[in-house]
């Protein structure tokens, strides 16, 4: 009996362990708001080690089906490849990560880094449309916890002076579709008004691609990471 109960006890014990590569469904509660998110961790992830990691938010209404295609599509495949841990956020009852959701900050980050040794102590914050414009907002409202803002597309909305030059030292990320007009044009505008302050901002724009850029999925997405490996050592060019 003893044997089977101590058999039993190391079951629960290794089941509550991740797994390594895996990607954990979590939720916590920030500032009295329950936030459900998602963590891919490295292969072969040692919790002794650190790890560069990323905040993301995926775009249109931030649902858990959105945070699994973002996954999927943007993140899982190079996460491993880079060894990244990357936390992908759902919107809580509060609104989006631009909006009212944004009150779940920066709780969540200390939480993070509490949880998981970061490198660095600083985080990457990348999004997809709604996602792109929840990263700028984070970035500029608490700009000590990055190395790097990436939109894509996304850009910083309400850039107030002082909101501006929060994000000064930080590596701006800006990719807009070709055939994305509206955002192209305002992310195009706002990325020479920060080049124009001296501020580190590479703004690409994606060519035949909509407000959806297949090219930055996948394989293509090594490139988002890529420019995390740069901002963590001073930004690309």
């Amino acid at each position: 009996m003893i044997k089977l109960l101590a058999g039993s006890l190391l079951g629960v014990i290794l089941a509550s362990l991740p797994a390594h590569g895996d990607i954990l469904v979590k939720n916590g509660d920030f500032a009295g708001v329950t936030v459900y998110y998602k963590v891919i961790l490295p292969k072969d992830y040692d919790p002794a080690k650190e790890y560069p990691a990323v905040i993301a938010f995926p775009g249109g209404a931030q649902t858990m089906p959105m945070v699994d295609g973002m996954i999927a599509r943007n993140l899982k495949l190079q996460a491993d490849k880079h060894g990244y841990i990357v936390a992908v956020l759902s919107a809580p009852a509060t609104g989006r990560f631009y909006e009212g959701g944004a009150v779940v900050f920066p709780a969540f980050l200390d939480k993070l880094l509490s949880d998981y040794k970061i490198q660095g102590r600083k985080f990457h914050i990348a999004g997809i449309s709604n996602g792109g414009l929840s990263s700028f907002h984070i970035a500029a409202s608490y700009p000590k916890y990055f190395w790097s803002v990436t939109g894509f597309p996304g850009y910083l909305v309400n850039p107030t002076d002082e909101r501006v030059a929060a994000l000064q030292g930080i590596c701006l990320n800006m990719h807009v579709g070709e055939m994305d007009r509206g955002w192209l044009d305002t992310m195009q505008a706002q990325a020479a008004t920060f080049r124009a302050k001296g501020m580190k901002v590479r703004f690409t724009i994606e060519k035949g691609q909509g407000h959806v850029m297949t090219t930055l999925e996948g394989a293509g997405a090594a490139r988002l990471f890529d420019q995390f490996d740069e901002a963590a050592h001073g930004c690309g060019k």
